[in-house]
């Protein structure tokens, strides 16, 4: 019994005397589907650097890239199982899911970072709602540089796409493709180069940033800026992961979360000039679409508008109005 008394004492005064005690520290992984070197990468890294650093190392989070931890369309439901902590999804990649996910893949719908700003406003509370119903967060979203249409041969009108082979990301996309009269092909954007050298693919409708990524260039010719819509990247958290941290911790991660937002949108409206001006430098012809190619991909839009509201119902109405205001 004395012996036992004398420990607690010394340690006791081990602790007054300032000796050091291991810090509890809280490893987070974030899986992403993108290169290290793209621009929303990038930034998901400066985010967990600043919550590194705000947390004075009490919580490290791994960013896992280029799909090293789970491919694209695992992502979502890895999180929401709490295999990862925290990922990167692209929104439109759910709409069969859940059609609100799929409001910024509407061709046309909202085609500026303004406008696309905007639908985002009208859409968060859907998306908070609905991921918060599945044990998830929304902690940030980032919108991808407007989308143009990759193609090996000049086109002036959607009846020049009948046939091709055309890469689709999401069931936006892939409709699209239908509605063209395209011959619709998924691929995501980790394989997208080797399905290009490989002639899976010939066509695409993305973004400049992805068709540098992807180098694109180097299989493809032309490149239609149509500015058609300008889908959104989503950080999303496991809510129990969120709830279990201290709340200096949780207020961390909220202000990281909020700051790389801010700087997303601003690196991507720099990413959309500079990866127009590389695709120019690398020899691809980048064209603005002829007026009836415009045309005709409007009414493709009106066409997937009509659609995807009549799915949506009330949820779906209820946002486009919100964001016509």
């Amino acid at each position: 019994m004395k012996r036992r008394i004398f420990t607690a004492v010394a340690l006791a005064a081990s602790i007054s005397l300032g000796a050091p005690l291991a810090q509890a520290q809280t490893k987070w992984d974030l899986a992403s589907a993108y290169p290290t070197t793209n621009f929303h990468t990038e930034n998901i890294a400066q985010f967990a650097k600043e919550v590194d650093t705000a947390t004075n190392g009490k919580l490290k989070i791994t960013v896992h890239a280029n799909a090293a931890l789970f491919k694209a369309p695992e992502i979502k439901r890895a999180v929401q199982g709490a295999q990862a902590q925290l990922g990167e999804i692209l929104l439109v990649n759910y709409q069969n899911e859940w059609q609100l996910y799929g409001a910024d893949g509407i061709p046309f719908l909202a085609d500026s970072y303004d406008a696309s700003m905007k639908l985002y406003q009208a859409q968060k509370p859907f998306l908070e709602k609905k991921l918060g119903e599945q044990g998830m967060m929304l902690l940030y979203s980032v919108a991808w540089p407007t989308q143009g249409i990759f193609t090996k041969k000049p086109i002036n009108s959607a009846a020049d796409l009948k046939g091709i082979k055309w890469r689709a990301y999401s069931p936006a996309t892939a409709r699209i493709a239908e509605l063209v009269g395209a011959q619709p092909v998924t691929v995501q954007a980790a394989e997208f180069s080797q399905a290009l050298a490989t002639g899976v693919v010939e066509s695409t409708m993305t973004s400049g940033a992805t068709g540098v990524d992807s180098k694109l260039y180097e299989h493809l010719k032309y490149y239609y800026d149509t500015q058609a819509w300008l889908p959104k990247n989503a950080v999303i958290m496991n809510k129990k992961a969120f709830d279990a941290l201290d709340k200096p911790t949780q207020e961390a991660v909220l202000k990281a979360a909020a700051a790389a937002e801010t700087r997303g949108w601003a690196a991507s409206r720099k990413v959309n000039d500079d990866t127009i001006a590389k695709l120019k430098s690398e020899g691809m012809q980048v064209l603005p679409p002829s007026a009836q190619l415009k045309s005709d991909m409007t009414k493709v839009g009106e066409t997937m508008l009509k659609e995807w509201l009549d799915k949506a119902g009330p949820d779906g109405k209820a946002l486009v109005d919100a964001y016509r205001k």
